[in-house]
């Protein structure tokens, strides 16, 4: 197994759990890929350096089928999942409770019901289905209901489903999760997977930083005889101990600088046209006080989407597609300090987020984010103790499967939502050699199912078990 992330650990997991002999090589002395944490302000001051929230971890079949919580790992539940402000001090929450959430929508309550209702009912059964690579559906009334909303783009689903800017901020806002514009597809299916998983797990934080949750993983591989050993560079498949497999936590480009010798050349060709979608540009604060927001709501809720209304996310997310940058952003937030006091010294607060910029942008993006937050909680900056600042080429300096900064390991559009990064899948040309990374289906995200559908494949195909 090549790389620590998430995925690769899922992948060493299932093959372990398998009865076979699992090496996962980490080139960093870190673990955890997209799940690191680091005082990154000042000192006392742990912030996680990708993701923060988790709304897939607990709604995942793969983290559902590991003891975790007996190696440590302990989520932390907001009372609130997200709160989306809008101007005049209002704001539409993501509730986990459905009736919670309905009873703030007003006249589109009724309307909020019917569309997630028969979702959240079977939500096991749904995850179960689409965080898999094209299901044999075992749950089909549920994944026609889902799949009936969700082939609506977003702005569509939202315009059309709803008639109030609070319902259809909240469908774009979790729709910008997508990283597509809100007019295309499967915009509309990634809202109703965010809002389906608020209800019914919701959306924790891990205390003490996410790099927990990897530690938690490695803990258990190693109990199960797995092996992680770090600062171990792989710049070639020639470099590689005798395997009968490799699985590689790596997407298409990195691939191809590692693995493309072994692939035949039509296959390396169709790896290179790949594509990355947008960067992102981060921005962590060390803070002296919690964030000052207008709303009170949004003091109960880990994640916090600023960007107003929808027509406004909209053409912010348009203009990054477009290669431009928008002066009011789209803006993810995360506040972990104010529900795990491990993450700050005491009375103070951390905080972390960002927008989507156009892949490889080197444009500075504080003060548009500052401006989103200050926006909605006037005198934020008041309160800024320290900053750490992340651009997209930082973040692929960080690791370089972040291509451009893309995050998602590649754009989830209908091309490359299933075939990703080819028809293939999981799968290459050369019979030992496989994918794990978030450039398989079903993308990024902290959930494991990359590395642990593809280890299942690896196991039938090469190693000739199950």
């Amino acid at each position: 197994m090549v790389g620590s992330g998430p995925n690769g650990l899922a992948a060493a997991i299932v093959l372990v759990r398998a009865g076979c002999s699992v090496d996962v090589l980490e080139a960093d002395h870190r673990i955890g890929g997209g799940t690191r944490s680091a005082e990154l302000t000042l000192p006392g001051f742990i912030h996680d350096v990708c993701s923060a929230a988790h709304p897939l971890a607990m709604a995942s079949p793969f983290f559902r089928s590991c003891p975790l919580p007996e190696y440590g790992l302990e989520f932390v539940q907001p009372p609130v999942p997200m709160a989306h402000p809008l101007d005049g001090g209002r704001a539409v929450v993501l509730g986990r409770s459905l009736e919670e959430t309905s009873r703030g929508l007003d006249r589109d309550a009724a309307a909020y019901r019917r569309l997630v209702r028969p979702l959240v009912a079977d939500a096991p059964g749904l995850l179960a289905e689409i965080l898999r690579p094209f299901p044999r559906p075992r749950h089909p009334i549920t994944l026609a209901r889902f799949g009936w909303s969700g082939i609506q783009p977003a702005e569509y689903l939202a315009m059309h489903a709803f008639k109030t800017d609070t319902a259809r901020a909240l469908i774009a806002g979790l729709a910008a999760h997508s990283m597509v514009r809100l007019s295309q597809f499967p915009s509309g299916a990634v809202a109703l997977m965010f809002a389906v998983t608020a209800h019914a797990w919701g959306w924790p934080l891990v205390r003490g930083g996410s790099q927990q949750l990897a530690a938690a993983l490695v803990r258990y591989l190693e109990n199960l005889g797995g092996r992680v050993l770090v600062d171990r560079r792989v710049d070639s498949v020639d470099d590689l101990p005798a395997h009968r497999a490799v699985l590689f936590d790596l997407t298409p480009r990195e691939l191809l600088r590692v693995a493309g010798s072994a692939f035949p050349p039509r296959y390396g060709r169709k790896l290179e046209r790949y594509r990355y979608g947008p960067g992102v540009f981060k921005v962590d604060w060390a803070l002296e006080a919690p964030i000052p927001w207008g709303s009170d709501i949004c003091r109960q809720a880990g994640t916090v989407h600023l960007g107003g209304t929808l027509e406004e996310i909209v053409a912010a997310e348009d203009q990054v597609h477009f290669g431009s940058h928008p002066e009011r952003p789209f803006v993810l937030l995360v506040q972990p300090s104010l529900f795990d006091t491990t993450r700050a010294p005491a009375g103070k607060h951390t905080a972390w987020a960002y927008c989507h910029v156009p892949n490889g942008s080197n444009v500075d993006m504080t003060d548009r984010i500052e401006a989103q937050v200050e926006r909605f909680a006037p005198g934020f900056r008041n309160r800024i103790a320290g900053r750490h600042l992340m651009s997209p080429l930082d973040l692929e300096r960080y690791n370089p499967n972040l291509v451009g900064g893309d995050i998602n390991g590649g754009i989830a559009d209908l091309r490359q939502l299933f075939a990703r990064p080819t028809w293939m899948t999981y799968r290459t040309p050369n019979r030992s050699i496989y994918i794990c990374s978030s450039a398989t289906p079903p993308t990024g995200g902290v959930h494991g199912m990359c590395g642990s559908n593809a280890a299942e494949i690896a196991l039938r195909r090469t190693l000739g078990r199950r």
